[in-house]
């Protein structure tokens, strides 16, 4: 349990900087700041989006059991090392007046930007590898957590003064470690 919550925060905190969602949280504090409903907003956001990617992981990994499944685990991990690589841009969200409040602009924007999301396909594969929905969700959600609470409150300033691509690169390496960690572990190398 505790190395399914330790990598899932992990993998997610790192995967996380510099990613649109990050970008997201950031373009919210600057237009409603109100930090503590825009924090709340993404923790109901990320709970419910990763709770349900975890299931479906978990799920996945119960119903299709085999070789062939956890060579497409492994080789999940190694496509987020390389999507890790690709950094999101601001100009990629859509700048649209908010209908709602600080929280339920947050919680839905995130909700919806997460879809599909690199930390949204690396939460499935790891409810696949680890069968853990509850130790998944907790991390990965500190993941996100660790990630845009302070892009929240320090914004720009905080994507200035940290280098990405050393982030990105860090975070690549840690998902490709993974799976090839995985990889091994299924050919019988390890």
């Amino acid at each position: 349990m505790l190395e399914a919550l330790f990598s899932s925060t992990a993998l997610v905190a790192l995967a996380e900087i510099g990613d649109k969602t990050q970008l997201l949280a950031i373009l919210l504090a600057t237009r409603f700041r109100k930090p503590v409903p825009i924090i709340l907003g993404i923790l109901v956001a990320t709970l419910a989006n990763h709770f349900l990617a975890a299931l479906v992981g978990s799920a996945a990994a119960e119903l299709l059991s085999g070789a062939w499944f956890r060579y497409l685990i492994a080789a999940s991990f190694i496509a987020m090392g390389l999507w890790t690589l690709i950094p999101d841009k601001i100009d990629d969200l859509e700048d649209k007046p908010a209908r709602f409040g600080a929280f339920l602009t947050t919680a839905i924007a995130f909700f919806l930007v997460e879809m599909g999301d690199k930390t949204q396909l690396a939460t499935v594969a790891l409810g696949a590898k680890f069968h853990n929905v509850w130790a998944v969700t907790a991390g990965t959600t500190i993941g996100m957590m660790l990630a845009n609470v302070p892009a929240v409150f320090l914004g720009n300033a905080l994507l200035q003064r940290v280098p990405l691509r050393l982030v990105h690169g860090i975070a690549a390496a840690l998902f490709l470690a993974a799976g090839v960690w995985m990889l091994g572990e299924t050919a019988g190398w390890f």
